[in-house]
């Protein structure tokens, strides 16, 4: 298996927008699970300190296999999902491990 782990740093926006983006983008994220057959598991953490200068969401997912990884990374609602993301954010970390 698989463990894909990435952390996003969103732009600056006001309190309560920076709220809503976090909502809209783990909802998206999450919805990937029921999108992509390839995703076996999928799990999205907010920081609990909206204001925190670390990462701002936290996704977990696992896949079978690298080629289901890869199938994952160029399917068109991953894509999708993606292009919202780099709207919003500013900064991306991953990390996939065999486990």
């Amino acid at each position: 298996m698989i463990n894909h782990v990435v952390l996003f740093k969103l732009k600056d926006f006001p309190a309560g927008k920076k709220e809503e983006v976090l909502a809209e983008l783990k909802s998206l994220l999450e919805g990937l699970k029921d999108k992509i057959q390839e995703v076996k598991f999928i799990e999205v953490g907010l920081n609990y300190e909206v204001d925190s200068k670390s990462h701002d969401i936290c996704l977990l997912s696992h896949f079978e296999n690298v080629e289901d990884l890869d199938t994952y990374r160029v399917h068109p609602e991953h894509l999708k999902v993606g292009a919202r993301i780099g709207e919003t954010t500013v900064t991306r970390a991953a990390v996939d491990y065999i486990f």
